[in-house]
């Protein structure tokens, strides 16, 4: 490359990764405990229930619906109208989400889980630990929406800092054998070199992580894409009817029989109730997901009248929605054992010592010039 040319990709390089830097460093650090999320939950001495997983067998659906509607009416001193039922393929949890109303915010919404093998309460799912905060501070910043926002631009800047990375790579280190550290030059030289090699080992891993990171942070508008879109065309011919009311919900169990009808080799991953941000106003959405560690996040909703019980649609994601759920498996690394997720923390690791070396080496650039 002409001189003009690595002069404007160092630019890019210099600015696009000083932008993002301090983020990065939150990001990693947070996320490097979210890697090991299970493993920590179950140092935390959560029971583990024994049986058919909820997403198979069970008590009655209903059943466990009703249960969650007495317990968030004590709980919150007010009636309540089931907003998600969430199934496990591993275990018989069922999680059951109720809010004061069908269009209820996150902040409103309480979650309950219960053993639907046995129909006992398992607990209100709190959003109060060290590991939610840690969630928060990764996902928003404690900003909500527009914090997650804001961390999607910083991650397509990183985009941009590894690319242009890579562009000045080849014309700095073609003289030298990959790997190559001159521990015989300067401290600054040395540090340069660890500089190059992390970031070009770190390539792939992190290219992935700060793309699917930017997806993740993209989802609430994404979904609502989705919904205005897709979801729409699905339930064209309710078009102008009101909305309907909880006290005309039919049964959970019959229209989840019925989607099931039309997926049999799938598992149920969750239903959305009407009126929430993954169904329409008049649907239980019923969404099933794959039998293997990537394809259980790509899910295939089915929509059923949640009044009559009748099949009214069954559709396919978008593409755009399938990456949307499988950028959380990649990002997080928990799609592939706990192998997969110490590689993860020890790229994670790598990437925070480039993070450091490129800003050690630009304010040492600084104060030389200064």
């Amino acid at each position: 490359m002409r001189a003009e040319r690595i002069r404007s990709w160092a630019w890019a390089h210099k600015w696009s990764s000083l932008v993002c830097t301090l983020f990065l460093f939150l990001l990693c650090i947070t996320g490097l405990p979210l890697i090991f999320h299970d493993e920590i939950d179950a140092l935390g001495g959560e029971r583990k229930l024994v049986g058919a997983p909820s997403a198979r067998a069970g008590k009655p659906i209903d059943a466990m619906v009703a249960h969650a509607l007495d317990d968030y009416r004590q709980a919150a001193g007010e009636q309540g109208v089931p907003l998600f039922i969430g199934f496990s393929p591993d275990n018989p949890v069922i999680t059951v989400t109720v809010g004061p109303r069908a269009a209820a915010t996150s902040n409103e919404m309480r979650l309950f889980s219960y053993d639907r093998a046995t129909g006992q309460a398992v607990g209100e799912v709190r959003d109060d630990g060290v590991m939610s905060l840690l969630l928060k501070l990764h996902t928003d910043m404690l900003l909500g929406l527009p914090g997650m926002l804001f961390l999607g631009l910083m991650g397509l800047i990183f985009i941009v800092a590894i690319v242009s990375g890579v562009v000045l790579y080849a014309p700095f280190m073609r003289r030298l054998e990959f790997g190559t550290l001159r521990r015989d030059r300067s401290a600054r030289v040395r540090l340069l070199d660890e500089h190059n090699l992390l970031g070009v080992v770190t390539l792939g891993w992190a290219f992935a992580i700060g793309l699917t990171g930017a997806i993740n942070a993209f989802a609430d508008p994404l979904t609502l894409m989705w919904r205005q879109g897709e979801l729409s065309q699905m339930v064209v011919g309710y078009r102008g009817q009101p909305p309907l009311e909880p006290s005309r919900y039919g049964s959970s169990d019959r229209a989840v029989a019925v989607a099931q009808a039309t997926e049999p080799g799938l598992m149920p991953q969750f239903i959305g109730f009407p009126g929430g941000a993954w169904s329409s106003p008049h649907h239980y959405a019923i969404f099933f997901q794959g039998d293997t560690p990537l394809t259980k996040h790509i899910l295939s909703p089915v929509l059923v009248d949640a009044s009559s019980g009748q099949l009214t649609q069954v559709g396919t994601m978008p593409l755009f929605m399938q990456a949307l759920m499988l950028s959380r498996p990649l990002h997080f690394g928990d799609y592939g054992g706990l192998g997969l997720k110490l590689a993860w923390a020890l790229l994670d690791l790598a990437t925070i010592r480039a993070l450091w070396s490129g800003l050690v080496l630009w304010w040492g650039k600084r104060g030389r010039r200064a």
